[in-house]
C-alpha cells in the first residue's frame, strides 16, 4: 500500500527546476504579490545556488527594480537577493569570483541599471537608500571602470552620492562614505565633482560631529582617506579647498589634537592608536599638496604658513607625547613644506621650539607644563634630535629631522654657507658632536660609533648635502683642519680626518653604515674636485689602506668595499701628474695591487646589491617588526641618484690612460687649471727666467758702457765749451762786418734791376713794331685771296655756259648720238658741279682760315701783352706768329696748285679753254711768281 501511495506521489523538484520555475514566474506574473513571492523564493536559494539564480531570474530581479520601486518590501527583498549573489556562500558549489564580474557586467552594459539604483537614494527609507549603496559598492570592486563611467554620466549621480554623507543614519552615512572613496582615487573629473558638491564642508563636518582626531575612531580615518582621494595629483581641488577656507580647518584640528595630548589628563591609552592613526593621516593629506616641483606647491606652502599649519605641525613634532611614527611623519611634512620656499626657509630658522632632549625627560604626567624648560632655534633643536645618542626607535625621527635640515638649506646657497660658517666656527670653538655635524663627523669617538652608528651616518649626510655640487662649500670645508703648524703639530685637514676615521673603522670591522657614511661623504666632495683629491692624496697610505680593504676575502662587506672602489676610481679620474701621488704612479698600483677585474667586479656587486637596486621601492625606515636590530638604512637618496647617474664612467675609469687628464666643467666653466695652461705657464715661466739672465748680463755690460759713455761725455762737454767760446768769438767779428756787407749788396741789386727794367723795355718796343707789321702782311694776304676766289668762280661759271653753248650746237649735228653725248655732257657737267662746289667750299675754307687768322691775330696780340710781363715769352710768340702765316701761304699755294690741276684735266677731257682762260691762266701764273717773289722778299 505505500508502496502504491509512493508511486502515485508527484516527481520530487530538483533546486534548479524550482529555480527556473520561480524565474518563469517573476517575469510572467502581473500581480505584485506573485512576484514579491517568486523573490522570496529565490531569494533562499540565492545564497547556495547564485550561479543558477543570476542566469535565470537576474534581469528579472533589475526589471523588478525599475516596476516595484514604489513598493518598499518588494525592493528590500531584490536588493537584498542581488547582494546574496554578489557574496555567495564559499562552501556552495557554484560559488566563483566569475560570478560577481558577470553580474556586474550586467549592471554596467546599460546606463539605466546604474541610475535605477542611484534613484532610490531619493527614497527615505533605510533598507532601500543601505543595500542600493551595498550594491554599487559590490559593483564597483568588480569592474571599477565602468562604473565609475555609468556614475559619472548619471543624472545627479554625483551629488545623490555626496548628500548621503548628511544622512543622520550612521550606517547609511558610513556607506556612502566608504562608496565615495572606493569610488573617487583615480578619475580627476570625478573626484572635481566630488569637490564641487561641497564635500569638502561636509567631510569637515563629519570629522568634528566623530569627535574630531583624538575621540574620533575609523569613520574619521574613512573621511580624511576621502580627502586624500579628493586632493591627490589634482591641482584644481587643492586650489579649490584653499580657497574655500579649509585650510585653517586643518590648522584647528591639529591645534586641537595637540592641546588635549600636552593637557594635563592628556589622552587616554585605548584612544591613542586611532588617534596616532588620524593624526597621521591628517599630516599625510598636508603633504599631498606639497609635491616637490608642483604647480600649486608654492602657493599651498604659503598658505599653511600663513594660517599656522607650519608652526602646529612643528609643535606636534616636538611635543613629548607625540608617537615616534607620528614624530617622523610631522618633521617630515616640515621639510615639505619649506622645501625649495626661499622666503620659508629664511623664516623657518626664526621659529624656537623645546628640544626633545627636554621633553625626553619629563614625564608624561607633566609634559604639558613647559614653562619652565627653555625653547631653543628649531635648527638646533633638529641637529640635537640627529644627531644625539638614541635608542633604535627612535631612527624614524632622527631620519626625518635629517630630512627637515636639508629642506632648510635646498637649492638656498646663502642658508647652505651660513650653516657651514656656523659648523666650522662651533668645530674651531670645541662643540660637542649633539649639535655639530662637523664635530660629530671628525672628532667622534671610537665608543660612540660602536654603540650609535647612525649619528656618523647622519653626519655624512648632513655634510654631503651641504657640500654637493657647491666648489664654493667645498672650498670652505676644506679650510677645516687639525692641528697647529705654528707650534710644531701636524696639520690635518677635514679630509685627511674623515679618511683616517674611515680606515681605522674598516681595520676594526665597525658597523658598515659608519663606513658607508664616510665613503659617500668622500665619493661626493672628490667627484669632479682636483683639489680635494690633491688634498686625500697629501697622506698616501690612504691608498694602501683601501686596497687592502677592498682585497680582503676574510670579510663580506660588499657595501663598503665596492664603496671603496668607487673612491679609487675618483681620485684617479679627477688626479693629475702634479697630484702628490702621480696619475702615472697611481695607475699601476691600482692596476697590479687591485687589479682591473676585481676593481669591475666590486663597483657592479655594489651597483647590484638589492639594498642599492631596489632603494626606490624599500621603506627607508625602521622595521617594527624587527625590534632590536638597527634599520636597513645605508644610503642616501642623493647619493643613490649620483651613483647610478656615474656608474658607466666610474667603470671605464681605470682604463683611462694616466697621460690624459680630465676637465672638469662646472656651470660650463672649466674648474681648477687645465694641464694645457699649466705646461704653458711653466713654458713662459722657463723663458721669462732665461730672459732675466739674458736681461742681467745686459744690465752689466750697459753699466759698465754708461760709464765709459759718461766719462766720454765729461771729456766732449769740456770740448764743447771750449768749442762754443771759439765760435762765439768768431761770431762776434763777423756780426761786425755783417751791416757792411748788407749794405754793399743792396746797393748792387739796385743797379742790376734797373738794368734789366731798361733791357725789358726796349724788347717790347721791337714785339710791338713786328706785330704791327705782321699784322699788315695778313691783311694783304687775306685780300689777295678773296680776290683769286672771285675770279676763279667767274671764269668757272663762264667753262659752264660755254660748254652748254657746245652741247647745243653738237646736238643740232649729231642727232643719232644725242643720247650718249646728253649722258657725257650730264657726268661732265655734274663733275664740273662738283668741282665747282669743292671749289666754293675752298674759298669758304680759305674765308674761314681767314677768320681764324685773325683770330689768331688777336691771339698773338694777348700773347703780346703777357710778353710785356716776360720777356723771354716774346719771341716765342713771334715765332708762333710767323709759323700761322706760312700755314695761311701754303694754303694759297695749294688752291693755286689745285686750279691749275683741273684746267688741265679740262684738257685732257677735249674741252677748249676760252682765250680769257687761257690769258687768266698766264696772269695767274705770273701773278704766282710775283707771289712767290714777294714772299721771298717777305721772308
Amino acid at each position: 500500500m505505500f508502496r502504491i501511495l509512493e508511486a502515485q506521489a508527484p516527481a520530487k523538484q530538483t533546486a534548479t527546476d524550482t529555480i527556473n520555475t520561480l524565474s518563469s514566474r517573476l517575469v510572467n506574473a502581473t500581480l505584485l504579490e506573485d512576484r514579491r513571492a517568486a523573490i522570496l523564493g529565490l531569494r533562499s536559494f540565492a545564497h547556495e545556488y547564485p550561479a543558477s539564480v543570476a542566469s535565470g531570474a537576474l534581469r528579472g530581479l533589475i526589471s523588478s527594480l525599475r516596476k516595484d520601486a514604489e513598493d518598499v518590501d518588494t525592493v528590500k527583498v531584490v536588493l537584498e537577493t542581488l547582494l546574496m549573489l554578489f557574496s555567495p556562500d564559499e562552501s556552495s558549489p557554484e560559488a566563483s569570483d566569475d560570478i560577481a564580474l558577470w553580474l556586474a557586467d550586467e549592471f554596467t552594459q546599460r546606463q539605466d541599471n546604474i541610475t535605477v539604483l542611484l534613484d532610490l537614494l531619493d527614497s527615505t527609507e533605510f533598507y532601500s537608500r543601505l543595500y542600493a549603496l551595498q550594491l554599487i559598492s559590490a559593483i564597483l570592486s568588480a569592474r571599477p571602470e565602468r562604473t565609475q563611467e555609468c556614475v559619472f554620466t548619471a543624472p545627479l549621480g554625483i551629488a545623490r552620492l555626496v548628500a548621503i554623507l548628511d544622512d543622520r543614519r550612521d550606517a547609511i552615512r558610513n556607506e556612502g562614505l566608504l562608496l565615495l572613496t572606493a569610488l573617487t582615487p583615480s578619475s580627476t573629473e570625478l573626484q572635481k565633482l566630488v569637490a564641487f558638491e561641497n564635500a569638502f564642508d561636509r567631510i569637515f563636518a563629519l570629522i568634528i560631529s566623530e569627535g574630531s582626531l583624538t575621540h574620533g575612531g575609523i569613520i574619521v580615518q574613512d573621511c580624511l582617506s576621502l580627502l586624500a582621494n579628493l586632493l591627490r595629483v589634482n591641482v584644481s581641488n587643492q586650489s579649490f579647498f584653499r580657497e574655500t577656507g579649509c585650510v585653517p580647518k586643518l590648522a584647528n584640528l591639529l591645534r586641537d589634537a595637540i592641546r588635549e595630548q600636552d593637557s594635563i589628563d592628556g589622552v587616554a591609552e585605548w584612544m591613542r592608536p586611532q588617534r596616532d592613526k588620524n593624526v597621521w593621516g591628517v599630516l599625510a593629506l598636508l603633504r599631498l599638496f606639497l609635491v616637490a616641483g608642483g604647480i600649486g606647491t608654492q602657493a599651498n606652502q604659503f598658505s599653511f604658513w600663513q594660517t599656522g599649519v607650519l608652526q602646529e605641525v612643528l609643535q606636534l613634532a616636538f611635543s613629548p607625547s607625540t608617537e615616534m611614527t607620528v614624530k617622523a611623519e610631522a618633521l617630515t611634512t616640515c621639510a615639505d613644506l619649506i622645501r625649495g620656499n626661499a622666503h620659508l626657509q629664511e623664516s623657518f630658522a626664526q621659529l624656537q621650539v623645546v628640544p626633545a632632549t627636554a621633553s625626553q625627560v619629563s614625564s608624561p604626567e607633566i609634559s604639558g607644563q613647559q614653562n619652565g624648560v627653555p625653547k631653543v632655534y628649531v635648527i638646533e633643536a633638529l641637529l640635537d634630535l640627529a644627531l644625539a645618542t638614541s635608542p633604535n626607535r627612535a631612527f624614524d625621527a632622527r631620519l626625518a629631522a635629517c630630512e627637515c635640515i636639508k629642506a632648510y638649506f635646498f637649492n638656498h646657497t646663502p642658508i647652505r654657507l651660513h650653516f657651514l660658517r656656523r659648523a666650522i666656527d662651533g668645530y674651531n670653538e670645541g662643540e660637542d658632536g649633539t649639535t655639530n655635524v662637523l664635530s660629530a663627523l671628525i672628532r667622534e669617538p671610537e665608543a660612540a660609533r660602536l654603540s650609535d652608528p647612525y649619528r656618523s651616518w647622519l653626519a655624512s649626510v648632513l655634510v654631503l648635502h651641504l657640500i654637493y655640487e657647491d666648489s664654493e662649500a667645498k672650498t670652505l670645508a676644506m679650510s677645516v683642519s687639525e692641528g697647529d703648524a705654528s707650534s710644531g703639530e701636524e696639520v690635518v685637514t677635514c679630509i685627511q680626518a674623515i679618511a683616517a676615521n674611515l680606515i681605522a673603522g674598516l681595520q676594526r670591522g665597525e658597523d658598515e653604515r659608519v663606513s658607508v657614511g664616510y665613503l659617500m661623504l668622500l665619493c661626493s666632495w672628490l667627484f669632479e674636485d682636483p683639489d680635494a683629491v690633491n688634498d686625500f692624496l697629501l697622506e698616501g697610505s690612504s691608498i694602501q689602506s683601501l686596497i687592502q680593504a677592498i682585497a680582503n676575502s676574510n670579510v663580506e662587506r660588499p657595501l663598503a668595499q665596492g664603496l671603496c672602489a668607487v673612491l679609487l676610481g675618483i681620485i684617479y679620474e679627477f688626479s693629475t701628474k702634479d697630484s702628490p701621488i702621480p696619475r702615472a704612479t697611481l695607475h699601476p698600483i691600482l692596476t697590479s695591487r687591485l687589479g682591473r677585474e676585481q676593481y669591475i667586479d666590486k663597483i657592479t656587486k655594489l651597483r647590484e646589491h638589492p639594498i642599492l637596486r631596489d632603494f626606490e621601492v624599500l621603506p627607508q625606515a625602521l622595521d617594527l617588526d624587527q625590534s632590536g636590530r638597527l634599520p636597513d638604512v645605508y644610503f642616501d637618496k642623493t647619493f643613490v641618484d649620483f651613483l647610478k647617474d656615474t656608474f658607466s664612467r666610474l667603470i671605464r675609469a681605470i682604463d683611462r690612460d694616466p697621460t690624459l687628464e680630465i676637465s672638469v666643467i662646472a656651470n660650463g666653466i672649466q674648474k681648477g687649471i687645465s694641464r694645457e695652461l699649466v705646461d704653458s705657464l711653466r713654458t713662459q715661466l722657463d723663458d721669462k727666467v732665461q730672459a732675466l739672465q739674458r736681461a742681467e748680463s745686459d744690465l752689466l755690460t750697459l753699466e759698465h758702457r754708461l760709464s765709459q759713455e759718461q766719462a766720454d761725455h765729461r771729456r766732449t762737454k769740456e770740448t764743447s765749451v771750449m768749442e762754443y767760446n771759439r765760435v762765439k768769438g768768431i761770431n762776434d767779428s763777423l756780426q761786425k762786418h755783417h751791416e757792411a756787407d748788407v749794405k754793399n749788396i743792396h746797393a748792387l741789386n739796385l743797379a742790376a734791376l734797373e738794368e734789366l727794367q731798361k733791357k725789358h723795355r726796349a724788347t717790347v718796343q721791337d714785339l710791338e713794331v713786328q706785330l704791327q707789321r705782321t699784322r699788315q702782311l695778313a691783311d694783304d694776304a687775306a685780300a689777295k685771296v678773296r680776290e683769286r676766289n672771285n675770279a676763279e668762280v667767274a671764269e668757272l661759271k663762264a667753262s659752264v655756259q660755254s660748254l652748254e653753248a657746245e652741247c647745243e650746237k653738237v646736238k643740232k649735228d649729231h642727232v643719232q648720238d644725242l643720247q650718249t653725248a646728253h649722258e657725257e655732257y650730264a657726268s661732265k657737267v655734274s663733275a664740273l658741279e662738283s668741282r665747282l662746289k669743292r671749289a666754293e667750299d675752298r674759298a669758304d675754307d680759305a674765308e674761314g682760315r681767314a677768320d681764324r687768322a685773325e683770330d689768331k691775330r688777336k691771339a698773338i696780340e694777348s700773347k703780346l701783352r703777357e710778353a710785356k710781363k716776360e720777356a723771354s715769352e716774346k719771341e716765342e710768340a713771334r715765332s708762333s706768329a710767323q709759323t700761322e702765316l706760312d700755314d695761311l701761304l701754303m694754303i694759297l699755294g695749294d688752291l693755286e696748285e689745285k686750279r691749275s690741276r683741273d684746267k688741265k684735266r679740262l684738257k685732257a677731257l677735249g674741252e677748249q679753254l676760252s682765250d680769257e682762260e687761257e690769258e687768266s691762266e698766264d696772269e695767274e701764273g705770273d701773278s704766282g711768281e710775283n707771289g712767290s717773289r714777294s714772299e721771298d722778299g717777305v721772308d
